[in-house]
């Protein structure tokens, strides 16, 4: 997608001219922006001035409030982009703004096949997010270069500011993304970090390690999952579950559980919980399962009918 070409819209009433590098250090991965507008009314520019639009070649579109109360400005942008998509040769759409009502029609431009990128606050509602086929959170990503006195200590607050800000926003919450992840690792014996990449930025729209701090998809991983370990392999990276318990260890325990009573348990979850008991982090999905009943079938030694379970008797010879 790298030799695309894009029409960047921006909605002037929504966005911060000091985004502007950020929108267009992220629009140069995808290709080359084409058509550059920027709609509203230029009694209120927050931001955008003559030197800014000159800079980055936008043109500024005047759009005058007819009506009190009634945006135009909303009116004037999706005209123009019905008008592109039909009468121009643009494969991606970037429309800037966090305004919801443009829900619309990101979901109309992907319905053309278009390619649709949102950009916006963090603040911007989970509906327009979800309609285009990648958000990007401007507050989030938006770099802020350290000043030298700066010490440890005030980065890492800094760091910790934007993880807080995230979990109060819309952005799409780190317990979500573990969830993800472990599926994935449940499903595939052997998964590498591209992979996982790939199918977290399918999943959900507005996935980017920057919106929780981080540059690299490995170290966020790394730091925020502690049940997940990656291994490095002949440069390559693979995902992997961390077990706390080894399977056998398991599978002893729950036996001795079932000895303790008589052989038999009327309610498989009275394992289930006495395992959780002695072991916090346990998960089904460590060891391949989705559900207790399967995973007890698999020890040899007992037997499950419905939620009964009982060792196995063993044959005399």
């Amino acid at each position: 997608m790298s030799d695309s070409n894009i029409a960047l819209l921006i909605d002037v009433d929504n966005v911060s001219a000091k985004y502007v590098k950020s929108i267009f250090d992220e629009l140069n991965a995808f290709g080359t922006v084409s058509i550059r507008r920027i709609y509203g009314n230029w009694k209120r520019t927050y931001g955008w001035n003559e030197d800014v639009l000159l800079e980055y070649s936008i043109q500024p579109i005047q759009q005058f409030d007819y009506t009190k109360g009634k945006n135009a400005t909303d009116m004037a942008m999706v005209i123009d982009a019905m008008d592109i998509l039909y009468g121009h040769n643009i494969d991606v759409f970037c429309i800037v703004t966090s305004d919801s009502d443009f829900t619309k029609l990101a979901m109309r431009l992907r319905e053309s096949q278009a390619y649709v990128i949102g950009m916006g606050e963090s603040k911007t509602p989970i509906a327009l997010t979800k309609a285009c086929n990648k958000f990007v959170h401007l507050d989030l990503i938006a770099s802020d270069e350290p000043k030298v006195e700066e010490t440890k200590a005030a980065v890492q607050n800094e760091k910790n500011a934007k993880i807080i800000e995230s979990m109060e926003s819309n952005v799409t919450p780190i317990s979500q993304i573990q969830e993800s992840i472990l599926n994935m690792i449940t499903e595939s014996d052997c998964l590498t970090l591209g992979e996982v990449g790939s199918s977290l930025g399918k999943l959900f729209t507005d996935f980017d390690v920057r919106n929780y701090g981080y540059t690299k998809l490995n170290v966020f991983i790394r730091e925020e999952f502690p049940k997940i370990q990656i291994e490095e392999k002949e440069g390559s990276f693979f995902v992997k579950m961390k077990n706390d318990v080894d399977f056998i260890t398991v599978k002893n325990e729950i036996l001795e559980i079932i000895k303790s009573n008589r052989g038999t348990i009327g309610n498989l979850s009275i394992i289930h919980n006495a395992l959780k008991t002695k072991h916090s982090h346990f998960n089904l999905k460590d060891y391949g399962y989705s559900r207790f009943s399967s995973f007890l079938r698999s020890i040899d030694e007992i037997s499950v009918d419905g939620n009964k379970v009982k060792l196995k008797v063993k044959n005399k010879q």
